[in-house]
């Protein structure tokens, strides 16, 4: 009796229907793969229809199998014979899926839409000089990527708890903190077993690196930050989207901080504006608390965030505007009026925005700029003001040219506003990577170059070729220096560089001189009675960096 009950299970056992079995077997390579590459279940994300068309076609394949057909798959009759018969249903949702996705694309395709695309990006057209303001060189930012990136990985080298088991990841967030221009970067586990070790905690702390005084701090979490990119599992940034946001598109999320330092990710929800599949925007932001996890969707996001579109959503988008504003066929034939930006960007930081900014040149391709953008990363408002002048890498080339015995090479520049002309400010740098000198090169007449070993000191000679030149009546805002007693000294260390402080009789300011560029402020006592040579743009700070200094005698 006992055996013939057991043949009876091992009957039915081998009756299992076929599609009972691919409908197991495809819920739970569904199940692993939704885990794994984390579609969003979305008819306007294009890896959501191939999710489906993957497991349907498991479906059937599995179907055939486990119907013993396998064999008959000899020739494209036979396997279109075993799919009429057993797969019907799933081969023409098959099809219709693929026929969807081709479709929407070609109706969504800038060639049929060219004038909707043109208009994703609203332009308007400003005033350089009364939209950007002059800047105080303690908001001018002085590192770029690469070097912030050489002074985080110098500053983890020298935290031992940390440096054997944690890594920077390289993303180094540009934005502002508490007004001034900082990049800020996340740290991750070294590998797999130090992730083991050390997941309870989370992350400790994140860097803060002051792009202005090239100072670099540790920001220590107390409570550990548990929800990174590089985390693993439920913890993993993406994956706790994804099971929060199941329909929602993101771009690339960031790292930022609030005012009080908190750390927080920035990820943007992205949907499609024109049909299914075109006209990539973005409609708010997701932020997520980088220690709790705790999620909320934005329509409207707070103001301390300073970048919810990205500088590549933005150039992308201004592309679209300036090739396509006269049609499709006239971005090809005839070309009038047809612009796009320049290779390379930058970012202006002003009243606690973060501005994208790039240059714009005509589709020919020449070496020159008919003008450039301003876009706002928060808000996506977009300012284009015409100025006729040399591209960015003309002006570096102009640049490296006045140093060239020195072969130092240039950062990509910044825009700024100098006695009301556009200005390329721009770092030289070593072979080290270190910076150097800075540079000024003006964008209408980029033969007029100053350099500098100081922001302070490369402003006054720029000023002075403006007025060499005609371009300005009289040398603005620039003292030739200040004289005075010493009366207090103070030296601080900044990357391996001594900074003196000096305070003057009658004077609430102090002057920052350092000695890499004034080598006798060092022989400098309280007393003494010193000429500091500077630029006037920030008499009102605590702080005025000065320019030169010259020791005129002891009292």
């Amino acid at each position: 009796m006992f055996g013939r009950n057991s043949k009876v299970t091992k009957t039915s056992r081998k009756r299992l229907p076929a599609h009972i079995t691919a409908l197991l077997v495809t819920l739970v390579f569904a199940a692993v793969y939704f885990y794994v590459a984390l579609p969003a279940v979305n008819l306007q994300n294009p890896g959501f229809y191939f999710f489906l068309v993957v497991c349907l076609l498991l479906f059937c394949f599995v179907s055939v199998l486990a119907k013993g057909m396998a064999e008959q798959l000899t020739d494209v009759r036979s396997i279109w014979w075993v799919l009429k018969k057993y797969c019907t249903i799933p081969a023409f949702i098959c099809v219709g899926l693929v026929a969807a996705v081709l479709v929407g694309n070609i109706f969504s395709s800038v060639i049929l839409r060219a004038d909707t695309y043109s208009k994703i990006l609203p332009v308007a057209e400003g005033d350089f000089a009364a939209d950007v303001k002059e800047i105080s060189y303690n908001q001018i930012p002085m590192l770029d990527k690469t070097s912030a990136q050489r002074l985080g990985d110098r500053k983890l080298g020298e935290l031992s708890d940390l440096v054997s088991q944690f890594t920077v990841v390289n993303d180094y967030t540009q934005m502002n903190y508490k007004n001034q221009p900082v990049r800020v970067a996340t740290l991750a586990y070294g590998d797999l077993f130090k992730w083991f070790g050390n997941r309870a905690h989370g992350i400790p702390a994140y860097l803060l690196i002051d792009m202005v005084s090239q100072n670099v701090e540790l920001m220590r979490i107390e409570e550990g930050i548990k929800y990174t990119n590089a985390e693993h599992f439920s913890r993993n940034l993406y994956r706790h989207l994804r099971f929060n946001y199941p329909t929602y598109m993101f771009d690339t999320p960031h790292f930022e901080i609030d005012d009080n330092g908190h750390p927080y990710w920035i990820c943007p929800k992205i949907e499609k504006t024109i049909l299914p599949f075109g006209g990539l925007d973005v409609n708010g932001a997701v932020i997520v608390d980088a220690v709790t996890g705790e999620c909320t969707y934005y329509e409207d996001v707070p103001k301390w965030v300073d970048q919810v579109y990205s500088a590549e959503l933005i150039i992308m988008q201004y592309d679209y505007h300036g090739q396509y504003s006269g049609g499709f066929i006239n971005s090809l034939f005839g070309q009038k009026g047809v612009t796009v930006t320049t290779e390379g960007y930058n970012y202006i930081a002003q009243d606690d925005d973060v501005y994208v900014y790039t240059g714009i040149t005509s589709v020919t391709g020449d070496e020159s700029n008919i003008g450039f953008i301003l876009c706002n990363q928060r808000t996506k408002e977009a300012r284009y003001y015409p100025c006729a002048g040399a591209e960015e890498f003309s002006a570096m080339d102009s640049a490296q040219g006045v140093v060239q015995h020195l072969q130092y090479s240039a950062t990509f520049p910044l825009l700024l506003n100098i006695a009301e002309h556009p200005t390329y400010f721009m770092a030289l740098k070593d072979n080290a990577q270190l910076v150097k000198m800075y540079a000024m090169v003006n964008v209408q007449m980029y033969n007029i170059v100053a350099t500098g070993s100081t922001v302070a000191e490369c402003e006054l000679e720029y000023i002075r070729l403006l007025n060499q030149n005609g371009l300005v009546d009289e040398v603005p805002n620039v003292t030739k220096g200040i004289e005075g007693a010493v009366r207090d000294i103070r030296v601080a260390v900044i990357d391996g560089t001594s900074v003196y402080y000096l305070l003057l009789d009658g004077n609430a300011s102090y002057y920052a001189v350092s000695a890499a560029e004034s080598k006798n402020v060092v022989l400098v006592n309280t007393g003494d009675r010193v000429r500091i040579q500077m630029a006037d743009t920030a008499t009102d700070s605590a702080i005025v960096e000065g320019a030169s200094l010259e020791l005129l005698s002891d009292l």
